[in-house]
């Protein structure tokens, strides 16, 4: 004899559910990936450029070396930042700027107030960085000495941070960015404390 499998309309309610369960989150699903394709569609058709960064002027206000391996440095320093992007704003979250001397860093972080750049903006971004008895390596001293003799100093002068693109109403999440400006400030001589002035020297920007 053969079976017969009666369902109840209890079980057959419960089914139904699980199915509009699955194809509304099927339809959800579907416009989210929607949604992430025309915003990504329109992330690459803008082409967004990454920041430019140039160096007007550099300001060695000290830097000397009061025991055999302790420097205390103070350096004043202007940048110019740019967006090339005509249609995309920048957030920058955070920015620290400090200098380095022949692969050392030589000043402590100093951080810049966040702010927003609009379109094809320019801002112009100072900054006093100062290293108090910063320990260096025996090298370094070596290389101070020799460039004070030689009248020239090759700094890289440093910022670090994190940026946020705006398009429209919508805002990207937080990219890392890093800019080096390497100059080359006198030094040396009756004048050891110099002030350089800068035909906009350009600046590498990675992100």
């Amino acid at each position: 004899m053969s079976q017969i499998n009666i369902e109840s309309p209890k079980h057959c309610s419960k089914r139904e559910f699980c199915i509009h369960k699955k194809l509304f989150f099927a339809v959800v699903a579907f416009l989210f990936s929607i949604l992430l394709a025309l915003i990504f569609i329109v992330w690459i058709s803008l082409h967004p450029s990454r920041p430019e960064f140039s160096l007007s002027e550099a300001k060695i206000n000290q830097l000397n070396l009061f025991t055999a391996h302790l420097l205390y440095s103070s350096i004043q320093l202007t940048l110019l930042s740019k967006n090339p992007n005509k249609k995309i704003g920048i957030y920058y979250d955070e920015m620290q700027v400090f200098a380095s001397y022949k692969g050392q860093q030589i000043t402590v972080y100093t951080s810049l107030p966040p702010f927003y750049q609009g379109h094809e903006d320019t801002n112009v971004l100072s900054a006093s960085l100062t290293g108090n008895g910063l320990a260096v390596a025996p090298s370094v001293v070596y290389f101070v000495q020799r460039d004070q003799s030689s009248g020239k100093l090759v700094l890289a002068l440093k910022a670090i941070g994190k940026l946020r693109w705006k398009v429209g109403t919508w805002v990207s999440g937080k990219y890392r960015y890093n800019v080096n400006c390497i100059v080359v400030v006198p030094f040396g001589g009756s004048s050891p404390l110099s002030s350089t002035r800068f035909k906009q020297t350009q600046c590498s920007t990675t992100l």
